[in-house]
C-alpha cells in the first residue's frame, strides 16, 4: 500500500469518531459539579451599638483609676459610678452627684471638679452615671403594610359586614401601641433614673455617710428634686441644685418643683443669662409664697476665658453651703 493511504486513513478514522465523542464529553462535563466556583462570603454579625451614656461610660474605665470605679445595680440595668472618699478620718458625709443630659459622671463642668475637690473639703463623692432617655431617642418608621391581593368580584360574595369587636379593635389599639406613648415613656424614664439614684445612697449609706446630699447639676437638679418629691422617705437629706434646667418634655417646671420640698435645698444660678435669672427668680418667689425656711440661693458670674478660675468659684460656693461652719 502506498504510503499516502497509510499516512491519511487514521486522520480519516478519527474524524468519523469525533461527533461521537464530543456529546458524550459535553454530557460529563454538565453532571461534574462545579468546583471553582467562589464560596459563600461568611455572615458577620455586627455589635449592637451602644448608647451615648455606655460609650461614655468605657471611655472613662479606659481612663480612670480602677480604684474611683464602681458598679452599682439599678434593678437589671448595671452602671459605671466614680467614688472618691474623704481625704479625712471623720468625713462630714457623701455628696451623690446627679449629672445632666448628655453629661457623663465626670463632666469637665461643675461634675468633675466638684467631685475631685470634695475629699480635700472633707466630704466623699459619688458621682452617677444616667441612662439615656427612652423620650429623647428617635422613633423609627413603622413599615408600610403591604396592600391586600386584589380579589375578583363576585355575585355570589355576600356583603361585608362589620362587627361589634371589629369596631373595638380599631378603636382601642393593642398595648404595644400605647406602651410607646410619650407618656409611658417619661414614667420608664424617672423610673430608670430613680432606681440609679436609689443605688448611689445605698453605696454611700455602706461607706457609713452621716449626711448624704444629693447635687444636680442641669437637667439633673430636676430629677433630683424629683426624686425628693416622689419618694415618700429618701435616705438622703439636704438637696443642691447647681445651674438647674428642666428638661423640654417636663410636664411640671423646676420653679413649681424645687421650693415645694420639705428638705434643705441650695439653688447656684448664673446670673449672665436672662432666661437662668429669670426662671431663679421664679423658684425664689415660690419658696416666699410656700414659706420654705429651707431654701437659699446663691448667684454667680460666668467667668468666660477662665475655666478654672470659674469651676474654682463654683466650688467654694458649694462647699460654703455644704459646711458653712468651716468657711475660712
Amino acid at each position: 500500500m502506498p504510503s499516502i493511504y497509510r499516512t491519511t486513513l487514521p486522520a480519516f478514522c478519527l474524524s468519523l469518531l469525533l461527533p461521537c465523542l464530543l456529546p458524550a464529553n459535553a454530557a460529563q462535563s454538565e453532571k461534574k459539579p462545579a468546583t471553582d466556583q467562589a464560596a459563600p462570603a461568611p455572615i458577620v454579625e455586627r455589635a449592637p451599638v451602644l448608647d451615648r451614656s455606655q460609650e461614655d461610660s468605657l471611655a472613662l474605665e479606659r481612663q480612670l483609676p480602677q480604684a474611683e470605679q464602681q458598679t452599682l445595680q439599678a434593678g437589671s440595668d448595671s452602671f459605671l459610678a466614680l467614688w472618691k472618699p474623704a481625704n479625712s478620718a471623720d468625713p462630714a458625709g457623701a455628696v451623690v452627684i446627679v449629672p445632666g443630659t448628655g453629661e457623663s459622671a465626670d463632666w469637665p463642668v461643675a461634675v468633675g471638679p466638684v467631685r475631685q475637690k470634695l475629699p480635700d473639703a472633707h466630704w466623699q463623692s459619688l458621682s452617677l452615671t444616667l441612662p439615656d432617655l427612652l423620650a429623647d431617642a428617635p422613633v423609627a418608621r413603622a413599615p408600610d403594610k403591604p396592600a391586600p391581593p386584589a380579589q375578583a368580584e363576585s355575585k355570589a360574595t355576600p356583603p361585608v359586614v362589620k362587627s361589634v369587636e371589629q369596631d373595638t379593635a380599631v378603636e382601642n389599639p393593642d398595648s404595644s401601641a400605647s406602651a410607646n406613648s410619650p407618656e409611658e415613656q417619661a414614667k420608664a424614664d424617672a423610673e430608670r433614673i430613680f432606681a440609679r439614684i436609689d443605688a448611689g445612697i445605698a453605696f454611700a449609706q455602706q461607706q457609713k455617710a452621716r449626711t448624704i446630699v444629693l447635687m444636680g447639676h442641669g437637667t439633673g437638679a430636676y430629677w433630683a428634686a424629683r426624686y425628693f418629691k416622689e419618694r415618700q422617705q429618701p435616705h438622703a437629706q439636704r438637696l443642691l441644685m447647681v445651674a438647674p434646667m428642666t428638661p423640654t418634655n417636663a410636664k411640671q417646671s423646676l420653679e413649681e418643683l424645687a421650693p415645694s420640698l420639705k428638705v434643705a435645698t441650695g439653688d447656684i444660678y448664673y446670673i449672665d443669662s436672662n432666661t437662668a435669672r429669670d426662671a431663679a427668680r421664679e423658684r425664689l418667689q415660690a419658696s416666699k409664697r410656700m414659706k420654705s425656711g429651707g431654701y437659699t440661693q446663691v448667684g454667680l458670674k460666668a467667668l468666660p476665658g477662665n475655666t478654672s478660675a470659674e469651676q474654682e468659684q463654683l466650688f467654694r460656693r458649694i462647699r460654703g453651703w455644704l459646711s458653712p461652719e468651716k468657711i475660712d
